[in-house]
């Protein structure tokens, strides 16, 4: 196994799939053009969609391979572990109708083996394990052809796993269209399995995907059968920053030579570091890695995305205050955010010189918002030296629970910053007080009458409003895709997230909760005003607004409507417009009970 930098693998692999007959291609923004369903392009496809969907020849010709810029915030807060990123590389090849199975599968193999250097023997691969019944609608056969490849190549059967659609399908991008299986290969890292079930995709760390090909062979109908489809593409993926790591043998991406100058600028910015050593490794990994993609994205070419209030402005936001936040428990000093931006310039100008070209247009805005957001952290900081001051002339030692959730709840203050500087000032925090809160803040009142949620909301806080007015966006998201028929049957909302049932006989599928997710994402970034207005029962069901089934109402009632997107009678407090919401995720979607299903989301929040 060979040691390469991420540029000497970014070489490697393009100049590897050139001597195949594929044309380099340049990488596309990392905003998209002309899709609203998508904030960041997310994925080394993205922007290939028109052209593998046949709408369009490719200008370079029907084989191609590039390295993509993609930014995925759906994680955002799992950033700080070992593996979680932002910004990462996709390097790519594509086939546009033209080779297939064999030839992909086949230099996947080659490239692993005889370019990276990985052992044959730690290679396992998994493939479509098919679905259905055969005759009925919605079959699908088992890739025995990509398992037959794999076995032509060495791959003993006890390393090829054969694994349902969660695992190794792609698509629909809609309720109909263009599909297929794919097939992902895994490094075995040789720790031990973590039980008789251990496979590759097993979160034990044993197994690490390292690519993915993905076969476009079927249409899905509308009636939800698979039919093949006219024309075969190829579309494959693999990560630079994972690659590197595990050729480098690094323990994590924040190891390796991508990260070495951005880690080492930080550590030069630092002035102090928490005796919390778990608290100082998670704040330089988030700081690294949101200053990382806040640059690419604010140095990209388009220059259309800045710090804000709506979708993407609003994620870019995000990345930055979340970054300043964690600067402060290492002693940061106020600017910090351009040097780092020049850091990761200089890193990557030589591979994409729009960094140094657009740096000072990166600068300006950095350092606005970094203004902007220090003076409401000095506030915060202000009062937790009020309250420090007042305990201290009352001989009092501890911070109560409840302020401690005030600094949380109206400063932005994460509660580790809370307790780094009372331990500074010689104070201790009521944890539990802090959990307490917490929990109140979370509870729910509800109604007696049929187990149902009045307005299913804790309080009327801003973040809970915004959740409620999200719970009207998913209802109108699952009718559209699901159909009429998936009708709320209650909700349950907290600061930290909304669950919603809804009338559904069988889970959704990945693309079903891929569509309802992009929809409602959508409409947030349309920043749609929502209207209210107070009318009778009828004559709001008169203009087609939905309510509750069961539910009573009062001789007059709130009608909320948001466009032409949703009309419902409802009681609960909204926000103003959509764009207050930032972005939505879909985390979970399971059963509620017979005939009912439950989707928990959250969205985004500074």
């Amino acid at each position: 196994m060979k040691n390469l930098t991420a540029d000497e693998l970014r070489t490697m692999y393009l100049e590897f799939f050139k001597s195949k007959g594929h044309a380099i291609i340049p990488g596309a923004s990392v905003i998209p053009e002309n899709d609203p369903t998508v904030l960041f392009t997310t994925a080394g496809m993205h922007p290939l969609v028109p052209y593998l969907m046949g709408a369009m020849p490719h200008p370079a010709g029907n084989r191609l391979t590039d390295v993509q810029k993609c930014v995925r915030t759906g994680d955002i807060d799992s950033v700080g572990d070992a593996a979680h990123l932002t910004f990462f590389e996709m390097l790519g090849n594509w086939s546009l109708n033209d080779y297939f199975k064999k030839e992909a599968i086949s230099w996947s193999y080659e490239f692993l083996t005889q370019k990276l250097g990985f052992s044959p023997d730690l290679l396992s691969v998994t493939v479509f394990a098919g679905e259905g019944k055969e005759g009925e609608d919605g079959y699908i056969p088992a890739d025995e052809e990509a398992a037959s490849i794999w076995r032509s190549l060495g791959i003993p059967d006890e390393r090829i796993h054969r694994l349902p659609r969660e695992d190794n399908w792609w698509g629909p991008a809609g309720t109909t269209g263009p599909c297929g299986p794919d097939t992902e290969m895994f490094i075995d890292t040789g720790k031990p399995a973590c039980g008789p079930g251990c496979r590759p995709g097993c979160h034990c760390g044993k197994y690490v995907e390292i690519w993915n090909d993905v076969f476009m062979q079927y249409n899905k109908n509308a009636g939800g059968g698979y039919e093949p489809l006219g024309r075969h593409n190829v579309d494959t993926g693999m990560g630079v920053e994972r690659t590197v790591c595990m050729m480098s043998g690094a323990p994590t991406v924040y190891d390796t030579e991508i990260f070495a100058p951005i880690m080492a600028k930080i550590d030069e910015l630092s002035s102090t570091a928490p005796e919390d050593q778990e608290l100082a490794l998670k704040s330089r990994r988030i700081i690294a890695d949101h200053m990382r993609t806040a640059t690419f994205i604010l140095c990209d070419p388009k220059g259309s995305v800045k710090p804000g209030n709506v979708g993407a402005n609003y994620v870019l936001r995000r990345l930055i205050r979340r970054a300043v936040r964690y600067s402060r428990f290492l002693g940061i000093k106020p600017g910090f955010t351009v040097e780092l931006a020049k850091t990761v310039c200089d890193k990557y100008s030589s591979v994409y010189p729009e960094l140094a070209q657009n740096l000072e247009r990166c600068r300006n805005d950095l350092e606005a918002e970094e203004n902007r957001f220090n003076q409401t952290l000095d506030k915060g900081e202000a009062m937790f030296d009020k309250v420090a001051a007042q305990l201290k002339a009352h001989g009092q030692s501890q911070i109560s629970g409840k302020t401690a959730f005030k600094l949380y709840d109206t400063f932005g203050f994460p509660f580790e910053m809370t307790l780094e500087m009372a331990d500074k000032a010689g104070l201790t925090v009521d944890r539990e007080g802090f959990e307490e809160a917490n929990r109140k803040h979370q509870e729910l009142s509800r109604t007696t009458s049929a187990g149902s949620f009045k307005a299913g909301l804790q309080d009327n806080s801003e973040v809970v409003t915004r959740m409620h007015t999200a719970t009207h966006l998913l209802h109108a998201a699952l009718h559209k895709v699901l159909g009429p028929q998936a009708n709320q049957k209650g909700s349950n909302i907290t600061a930290e997230r909304l669950r919603f049932d809804f009338s559904w006989p069988e889970p959704m599928t990945t693309e079903q909760k891929t569509e309802t997710e992009a929809l409602v994402n959508k409409w947030i970034a349309e920043a749609i005003p929502v209207e209210k207005k107070l009318t009778t029962v009828e004559a709001a069901k008169a203009e087609g607004a939905m309510a509750l089934f069961g539910a009573k109402y009062g001789d007059q009632v709130s009608l909320y409507t948001i466009g032409d997107v949703s009309k419902e009678i409802c009681s609960g407090p909204h926000a103003a417009n959509t764009s207050e919401l930032g972005s939505f995720k879909i985390v979970k979607e399971q059963s509620s009970s017979a005939g009912v299903r439950r989707i928990k989301a959250v969205i985004g929040n500074m």
